[in-house]
């Protein structure tokens, strides 16, 4: 799903590359601090333009392997990374799940959330190229705003 939106990043015009990082992979690694592997995921984070943060909905919020992660990132940490919340469920009754759960936790850990999240039933998937075009249409100029002004503020001076 993250690299769905990604492409449809690309497709808008926005430059840049796509890693994903899939947190099941990260195995037991999660559970403690200091793990390479789970540290190099971190390191990848932080050093994106973008972060799409996609997950199942899982008991009406997000997966406890995504939380494992995201608690291993500090209050504030991410420092105004822009960050696009997406999450995919069963029954609409959880098209809440990411404003209420998922943005609420991004933006304690630092990122700045400029648009709403994406939320898609997984019944919905095979029209998901039409739901993300009408959602970047209105959302993808908010997060290509911010992440000029990141990329100005942190531009070395002449």
């Amino acid at each position: 799903m993250a690299g769905r939106v990604a492409t449809s990043l690309a497709a808008s015009g926005f430059e840049t590359s796509a890693e994903v990082i899939e947190v099941g992979e990260l195995g037991s690694g999660l559970l403690g601090w200091g793990d390479p592997t789970v540290g190099a995921a971190l390191a990848t984070i932080r050093a994106a333009d973008v972060l799409i943060i996609a997950t199942p909905t899982y008991k009406a919020t997000y997966t406890g392997l995504l939380k494992l992660l995201l608690d291993q990132i500090g209050g504030g940490e991410l420092a105004g990374l822009p960050a696009i919340p997406v999450q995919v469920a069963a029954a609409p009754q959880h098209a809440l799940a990411v404003e209420v759960h998922l943005r609420p936790v991004l933006v304690e850990i630092g990122a700045a959330c400029p648009t709403t999240g994406l939320f898609v039933l997984d019944s919905a998937l095979a029209e998901l190229p039409t739901q993300l075009d009408a959602w970047g249409s209105v959302n993808l100029p908010a997060v290509s705003a911010l992440v000029a002004a990141r990329r100005a503020v942190s531009a070395p001076s002449a």
